[in-house]
């Protein structure tokens, strides 16, 4: 799940009893660079539901950045400023949920897997993920397919005798100006790929990147042994249980507007058994 440790959104208080006074900051762990997630111009989807919360409670944002890889949550919500008793930050706005290096919210989103083909490259007959096993060999061996380096994706292809035709890529890259989502998009454009597996939010971003009707998007249903599905929530300090407490009831008064906000985004959205919300 690393490919999605990674995760969004502005009028009333919310609260009548805020020990955290208005006028403080909320301060938010993020990636400077990883939409459609996050970034510094704040039009990642997780930038605009934490400035949403901070309206709801009377304070203002503040961001610790750092990129979504290994090391974040100890290089963000775990690390103290120098020479202050203080956290660099206090929340993660998407992080699996259970996740363990926190303490998680519900979730306030449920995404899937997709696969993602682009149009006019000569895929258009796939209706199904499983179409792809029943290529004729020519077809087949002319597939690229890409995948990242570990995750459900790679155990589908993996399966189904495919793995020939993955084109892997890092879930976490070391390059600070892009992102996995990023790389992909450009080259399913440029035609280096044909299709992709991503994960909901990313399936989400490239599509918003091309005029409507560039790409057909798949669901990649869960199986057993390969779980395509997953909720996805908020994450805390351990311990803090009163801003847990502040984000879950945040979470329950608007998750009609974050679901709305999802959709704008393109994501995917499912239900706690990964069928599609319409």
């Amino acid at each position: 799940m690393r490919a999605i440790v990674s995760s969004l959104f502005v009028l009333s208080i919310l609260f009548s009893d805020i020990s955290l006074s208005a006028g403080e900051a909320f301060k938010i762990c993020a990636d400077p660079n990883n939409p459609p997630f996050s970034n510094r111009i704040g039009t990642g989807f997780e930038n605009v539901i934490g400035e949403m919360f901070a309206e709801e409670i009377g304070q203002s944002t503040e961001y610790s950045w750092f990129p979504q890889r290994i090391g974040f949550i100890r290089n963000t919500l775990k690390a103290k400023l120098p020479d202050k008793d203080e956290y660099k930050c206090d929340a993660v706005m998407g992080v699996p949920t259970g996740y363990e290096l926190t303490i998680t919210t519900k979730p306030y989103y449920r995404s899937t897997y997709m696969l993602v083909i682009r149009k006019d490259r000569g895929w258009d007959d796939i209706a199904s993920p499983i179409d792809l096993t029943e290529l004729d060999q020519e077809r087949q061996a002319s597939l690229r397919i890409a995948m990242f380096d570990r995750g459900p994706g790679t155990a589908f292809l993996k399966n189904y005798d495919l793995l020939e035709q993955g084109v892997p890529y890092q879930s976490m890259t070391g390059n600070p100006d892009t992102n996995t989502a990023m790389t992909m998009d450009q080259d399913l454009k440029s035609g280096k790929i044909d299709m992709a597996i991503l994960w909901g939010p990313m399936a989400g971003y490239v599509i918003s990147n091309s005029p409507p009707g560039s790409y057909n998007t798949l669901p990649m249903n869960s199986v057993p042994g390969i779980r395509f599905h997953f909720p996805i929530s908020m994450g805390v300090r351990h311990g803090d249980e009163e801003r847990k407490n502040q984000l879950d009831e945040f979470i329950d008064k608007n998750q009609a507007k974050i679901t709305e906000l999802m959709e704008k985004y393109n994501i995917p959205l499912v239900d706690e058994n990964g069928r599609s919300i319409d």
